[in-house]
């Protein structure tokens, strides 16, 4: 199969890209990147693009599934109108072009909490972009909703590093739910949607990626 991963350089996207590099069942790997990728492939395809054109670059792609670990923070963002373009719009478009162009199968990485009505801003465009994607009707459509993701980001993270040894020392006595979500946990659920492509929409929760 030929899948395409968007959001390569992330904590998530890193393991995914690795992972799908060994697997015998990824012939091919497209990974659009805004900076090259410090990795030689044969499999890999590395096209570094700015993202804000997204579209007129995904309209030349193809992929029998897509795999979109596309996000930021509010902080990282700089404000809420270029938080909700990179996690609702960048994703939407991206999803739109391959569909157009015959992919099959989309898998996203959203959130624990999503929901459309939220009064919580990232709840709420997580919700949205889930909402969207599920009108686009793609014949198999996953949407992961990690918690808490656990792992090592490049970029400081203070009030996670916090929460992961909070809930760290708590995870024996939370629920399932409330636990940590190891990156490398929601990298095999996005990778096993992908390359399985189960027929409709599934939802993968926190408590199935708890650590």
């Amino acid at each position: 199969m030929r899948i395409l991963l968007a959001g390569a350089t992330g904590l998530v996207g890193q393991i995914t890209l690795q992972r799908l590099l060994d697997d015998d069942r990824c012939t091919s790997l497209l990974a659009p990147t805004r900076r090259p990728l410090d990795l030689a492939h044969p499999k890999l395809d590395n096209p570094v693009l700015d993202f804000a054109q997204l579209r007129d670059h995904a309209n030349q792609w193809r992929a029998d599934a897509a795999i979109c670990a596309l996000g930021t923070t509010i902080k990282l963002a700089g404000s809420r109108e270029v938080f909700h373009r990179v996690d609702h719009d960048y994703p939407l478009w991206l999803a739109q072009a391959l569909q157009a162009n015959g992919t099959a199968c989309f898998v996203l990485n959203s959130a624990m909490g999503a929901d459309p009505d939220s009064r919580v801003f990232y709840s709420r465009v997580k919700g949205e972009l889930e909402r969207d994607l599920r009108a686009l009707r793609f014949p198999s459509l996953t949407l992961v909703r990690p918690g808490l993701i656990g792992g090592d980001r490049a970029e400081p993270r203070p009030g996670e590093r916090i929460a992961s040894v909070v809930l760290g020392a708590l995870g024996p006595v939370l629920p399932r739910g409330w636990r940590i979500s190891p990156a490398g946990n929601v990298a095999a659920a996005m990778i096993d949607a992908a390359l399985l492509a189960p027929p409709g929409v599934h939802v993968v929760d926190a408590a199935q990626l708890a650590g």
